[in-house]
């Protein structure tokens, strides 16, 4: 059964939905003009006015954002309404520099709290279904950009945030929760966990997972609904655009749903910025075209990605993206070959082994570069046979140097030995002095 949360808007014609496309998207870019120095810096640079955006087809004569605008601008310098009108700020957890910070309105959360409820109504969530959000709450978007869609939708929600996994587990269990949200490598965890106190997933009843914030492999969808009984749904979205909600998996799970009535995507070239015809590979790019306080205007995600727009046979007409295959600033470069992290997981996911637990060492010997992957092994392959290891890290590395195209030293570990993450996992540590 195809469930819907906004029918009018999920099922409209193509024509109709590039209509409202282009209408929303000329109101938004006079209103940045008018509102917003930088943007109007920016198109005076370019050569372009207002009156040169009149249809979807005119997106491309636009520049692009960076996330280094925003930091450039920080914290309000980006906002297209005065500060009384912001009721909400989220900001990046990013690592180096300043944050970015977003801005909401009233109606912004709004529309914010509907992308979600869509999401969700599309995976099949309920009102009686019990919703356990386990993504961190505050500056992070991941916890309330869920719990407000969930309530939106009309559902319980369980407002754990992150961390105390025992907790989580036990409120899982006596709650009868039916819906867990939290990182795919948090889910995991959580398994894992599970595991150790003596439960199976028989104890639980859970039944959806919808998780994002990081990239993951169908490998590892898989190790999830098979570790947790349930059946996992990839949602999408990045704090500077909304947060989550700007896309996700229908129950045929044939790419995400991206919120077209609310946001316009591209597939671009990451280096020439031209943008790719639907089905090519390249990176995501955003414009916002019904925010009121962050209108981000053809935001470059660096997410990778591929767009599709024929009918998706659950009846949504709205452009698809596929699953994030990596990032082009996570990308890791290595002897000159551009490896991702998702293409390492993909390959040990594929040995019952192992444990979907990881960490890629980078370093820089003797001006060589070299690539250490430890994986743990699962308690079933644990052994102190030498030649039983080393076997399987000799398997280990083949798979991987196919996939990849270059070789790395495979070392086999402990279960456990490797740090968790209660949010987003970090999988690569680089030792190499790069500049």
């Amino acid at each position: 059964m195809v469930h819907y949360w906004n029918k009018e808007m999920e099922t409209m014609s193509k024509d109709e939905l590039r209509k409202i496309q282009g209408e929303r998207l000329k109101t938004t870019i006079q209103r940045v003009y008018a509102n917003v120095p930088y943007y109007a810096e920016k198109m005076k640079a370019a050569g372009i006015t207002p009156n040169d955006i009149n249809t979807v087809e005119d997106l491309a004569k636009l520049p692009f954002t960076y996330k280094t605008d925003l930091r450039e601008n920080y914290p309000f310098g980006t906002f297209a309404v005065p500060m009384e009108q912001v009721v909400r700020v989220h900001a990046s957890s990013g690592t180096t520099g300043k944050q970015t910070v977003v801005g909401y309105t009233r109606n912004d959360l709004k529309t914010w709290s509907e992308c979600v409820a869509r999401c969700l109504a599309s995976a099949g969530v309920t009102k009686g279904d019990i919703v356990h959000i386990a993504y961190g709450y505050g500056l992070f978007t991941g916890g309330l950009g869920l719990h407000y869609g969930v309530e939106k939708l009309g559902a319980m929600v369980v407002p754990v945030s992150g961390g105390n996994t025992a907790r989580q587990i036990q409120l899982l269990k006596d709650f009868g929760a039916t819906i867990l949200c939290c990182t795919p490598s948090y889910a995991l965890y959580i398994a894992d966990e599970m595991k150790s106190l003596g439960y199976t997933k028989d104890d639980f009843k859970l039944r959806l997972g919808i998780f994002g914030a990081e990239p993951w492999s169908e490998e590892m969808r898989a190790q999830i609904e098979e570790k947790l009984g349930l059946k996992a749904y990839d949602i999408y979205g990045l704090s500077e655009i909304m947060g989550p909600g700007v896309a996700m998996n229908c129950s045929e799970q044939r790419g995400l749903h991206i919120a077209a009535d609310h946001f316009i995507a591209e597939i671009i070239d990451p280096e020439t910025g031209r943008v790719l015809p639907s089905g090519e590979r390249g990176e995501l790019v955003f414009t916002c075209i019904t925010k009121e306080a962050l209108p981000l205007i053809r935001y470059r995600t660096r997410d990778l990605s591929v767009l599709t727009t024929d009918t998706c046979s659950c009846g949504r007409t709205s452009p698809r993206m596929e699953k994030v295959a990596g990032r082009t600033d996570d990308m890791i470069i290595v002897r000159g070959v551009n490896v991702f992290p998702s293409q390492i997981e993909s390959v040990l996911l594929k040995f019952s082994e192992v444990e979907p637990h990881y960490m890629i060492y980078l370093d820089r010997i003797n001006n060589l570069d070299v690539m250490e992957i430890q994986v743990e092994m699962n308690d079933t392959f644990f052994s102190d046979q030498v030649r039983k290891i080393e076997n399987l890290e000799r398997k280990l590395r083949q798979e991987i140097e196919s996939a990849i195209g270059i070789s790395a030293k495979i070392k086999l570990v402990e279960r456990k030995s490797i740090q968790r993450s209660e949010g987003k996992a970090k999988r690569v540590i680089d030792k190499r002095k790069l500049f």
